[in-house]
């Protein structure tokens, strides 16, 4: 399958055309709207998010990743096999948590140009066809490239910051649960927030933080919307309370 991850939104022609060359090219291929509404411009953020999500889906996948604030710009165009799946994209980071998470990675350099490529839009006329041929079979247009020109190794490993904020007002951090104590408290919007298993084990209208689906520390109002509650946008900042 192709599964787009994007700061496009649903709204306006873009994700359609993009979906329109995956439908030509790759006839017969699904194709799964992972995220359009990543942090707009935001390769740091969005590459925490991405790394998350990208683990529930089976080797193979092909990712279709355009969050690319340097669009038509010197930043090079890349494929990141990683764990059996394929990341396909501007290498500017986005990619960085995959790659350095992954038992077996390595970058590629997209060599292949169309005929016509428009300088704003990669994602439909560079990045869409070359997704299309590894998702058909086709061998990888791309020629091996060193790591450190497309990674960011000063990034860190888990992000203490809001990294997403769904449709419900729920703040996803950029931190794996996993990594922190049980007994942990996050502040954020200026309040200390105990951990809970899920929202109902919580009173209506209290904040709290929880291990969501995809492992990652989420800041949660059991039936309100914690963006407003705190007043929380993304990048704002998380930090684990002293014991």
């Amino acid at each position: 399958m192709i599964a787009l991850f994007t700061d496009f939104g649903l709204e306006g022609p873009y994700t359609g055309q993009m979906k329109a060359v995956l439908c030509r090219m790759a006839p017969g291929v699904p194709v799964v709207d992972l995220v359009a509404d990543a942090p707009a411009g935001d390769p740091k953020r969005s590459a925490y998010l991405l790394a998350a999500c990208a683990a529930w889906f089976p080797i193979g996948t092909v990712f279709l990743c355009v969050v690319d604030p340097g669009v038509g710009g010197a930043r090079p165009a890349v494929i990141v096999e990683a764990d059996g799946r394929a990341f396909v994209g501007p290498g500017a980071g986005l990619f960085e948590l995959v790659q350095r998470r992954a038992q077996a990675a390595r970058c590629l350099e997209i060599g292949w140009r169309p005929v016509a490529l428009s300088a704003s839009f990669h994602g439909r006329d560079l990045f869409a066809p070359v997704a299309a041929m590894i998702a058909r079979g086709d061998a990888p247009p791309g020629r091996p490239i060193d790591d450190r020109l497309v990674g960011r190794p000063d990034w860190p490993d888990d992000l203490a910051e809001v990294v997403y904020i769904d449709h419900y007002g729920n703040a996803m951090t950029g931190m794996r649960a996993a990594g922190l104590a049980g007994d942990a408290k996050l502040v954020v919007g200026g309040r200390a927030l105990d951990r809970a298993r899920t929202f109902g084990d919580r009173p209506a209208g209290e904040a709290f933080w929880y291990e969501n689906s995809s492992g990652l520390a989420e800041i949660a109002v059991n039936l309100g919307r914690a963006d407003r509650a705190l007043g929380l946008t993304i990048g704002a900042p998380v930090r684990i309370a002293a014991s």
